[in-house]
C-alpha cells in the first residue's frame, strides 16, 4: 500500500527531546515500513525515518529560532501534500483539522487521527461543518465531547517492543515526566513524595506558555531536599530515568487524550500511580499496572502499596496491549476499510443514471455506505 504521513513541523519524527505527536506517528512510520508498505512522510527535514522523507521545513519549527509563526509553515507543506495525493493509496494526517477544507474539495483517500484534548467549544463548529472528515481517536475518552463526529476507530499509541526492556529491580525514587505545566499538576507530584516520604526525579521541560506557572508555583518547591529536578531528557536516557523508578507520578487534572508516558514506563515494567481523568483508566488497570487514586493521602498510601504489584505483569500488560506493531496492524485495517468505502461509492455513483454528486452531505454518505455494506 502506498501510504503518506503527514506530521506536524513542530519537532522532528521522531523528536530530539520532548514531543507526544511526532514521536508516534515515527513509531507508526516506521512499523508500517517494516510491514512492507510504501511509506512517505511529510515532516520537518531533522527527521530520521526509514520512508521516503519529504523535508517541509528544514528543521522542527521548535529549535528554529528564526520561526515566528510556525502555523504559516504548514501551508507549504499542504500545497505540496495536495499537489501529489494522487501518488499515494491512503493520506494519514496528523495535523488536526487544519486540511479539512482542501480535504473535502480534493475528494481524497484520507483519514485525521487527532491527539489532542477536544472539550473546547471552539472545536464542535470546526467539526460540525466538516463531519464527512473521517477521523481517529486515541482513546475513548478522547472523543466524548464531540461524539457525533465521524469517528471510524479508537486505536491506541504503541512503542517499538525493543525500545525499552523490563527491569525488575528498581531504584529508590519516584519519577516524573512530562511538560511542567498547570495540568499535569507537578506541584501534586511533589506533594504526594513528601507524604511517602521518597525522593522525587522530575524530568520535564518547560514550555514558553508554562514559564509564568513554573517560576511562580513550581520552582520555589524545588527546594525541597527529597525533590531532584533533572530537566528535559533524550529517549535514550527514558529507559534508565523510567525503570529505575518504584513509580511514575501521573496525578493530571485535565482530559487526557491518551499518555504515552504511562505506557513508556510499563515497557520498563514500572507501575503508574495516577488520578483517573480522561483516559487513564483506559491504560492503566488498578492493581495490576498501577493504582488509580483521587486524593493526595491515597496517592502517598498507594506508594506503600508499590511493593504488592508485580513488573513483570506491567510488561505483560504493554506487551499485549500497546505495540506498535499491534497499533500498525488496527491502522492497516482501517486504512483498507476506508478504501473500500471509497470503492462502494464510486461504484454506486458508475451505477447512477445521474451521477452522484461527490460532495453530497456526510449523513447520505454514510446512509448509502451503510446499504452498499449491508449488500455487499
Amino acid at each position: 500500500m502506498r501510504i503518506a504521513q503527514v506530521a506536524p513541523l513542530y519537532e522532528s519524527v521522531p523528536p530530539k527531546l520532548y514531543g507526544g505527536t511526532e514521536r508516534v506517528v515515527a513509531f507508526l512510520t516506521e512499523e508500517l515500513v517494516k510491514q512492507g508498505h510504501e511509506v512517505t512522510l511529510y515532516a520537518s527535514g531533522d527527521s530520521i525515518t526509514s520512508a521516503n522523507l519529504i523535508a517541509c521545513a528544514p528543521r522542527s519549527l521548535r529549535l528554529d529560532e528564526a520561526c515566528i509563526d510556525p502555523m504559516a509553515r504548514h501551508f507549504p507543506m499542504l500545497e505540496r501534500v495536495f499537489s501529489e495525493a494522487e501518488q499515494y493509496d491512503i493520506i494519514h494526517f496528523h495535523i488536526d483539522y487544519l486540511h479539512f477544507p482542501l480535504s473535502r474539495r480534493s475528494y481524497i483517500r484520507q483519514l485525521t487521527t487527532l491527539h489532542g484534548r477536544l472539550d473546547i467549544p471552539d472545536l464542535v463548529p470546526v467539526y460540525r461543518e466538516y463531519g464527512d472528515m473521517p477521523l481517529v481517536s486515541i482513546s475513548n475518552s478522547q472523543r466524548q465531547p464531540l461524539k457525533w463526529a465521524n469517528w471510524k476507530a479508537t486505536i491506541y499509541h504503541g512503542l517499538p517492543d525493543d525500545l525499552f526492556k523490563l527491569q525488575e529491580k528498581p531504584g529508590d525514587y519516584l519519577a516524573f515526566l512530562g511538560r511542567l505545566s498547570q495540568e499535569k499538576r507537578p506541584d501534586r507530584a511533589i506533594e504526594i513524595a513528601s507524604r511517602a516520604g521518597m525522593k522525587l526525579k522530575i524530568a520535564a521541560k518547560v514550555d514558553k506558555a508554562d514559564r509564568e506557572y513554573y517560576n511562580t508555583e513550581i520552582k520555589p518547591l524545588l527546594n525541597h531536599p527529597l525533590i531532584e529536578f533533572v530537566g528535559e531528557i533524550s529517549e535514550l536516557e527514558k529507559q534508565e530515568f523510567l525503570g529505575n523508578a518504584r513509580a511514575l507520578l501521573f496525578p493530571i487534572d485535565w482530559p487526557e487524550p491518551f499518555g504515552l508516558v504511562m505506557i513508556e514506563a510499563m515497557a520498563c515494567g514500572t507501575p503508574v500511580i495516577a488520578y483517573p481523568c480522561g483516559s487513564v483508566p483506559e491504560i492503566i488497570e488498578d492493581g495490576v499496572t498501577g493504582f488509580l487514586v483521587n486524593a493526595l493521602d491515597e496517592a502517598a498510601l498507594a506508594v506503600e502499596r508499590l511493593d504488592s504489584l508485580d513488573r513483570r505483569q506491567c510488561r505483560l500488560m504493554f506487551e499485549q496491549r500497546f505495540t506498535a506493531n499491534r497499533m500498525a496492524s488496527d491502522y492497516q485495517k482501517l486504512y483498507d476499510r476506508i478504501l473500500v468505502e471509497r470503492r462502494l461509492l464510486e461504484e454506486a455513483a458508475s451505477r447512477q443514471p445521474l451521477r452522484l454528486s461527490l460532495d453530497f452531505e456526510s449523513a447520505n454518505r454514510q446512509a448509502l455506505l451503510d446499504d452498499l455494506t449491508a449488500a455487499d
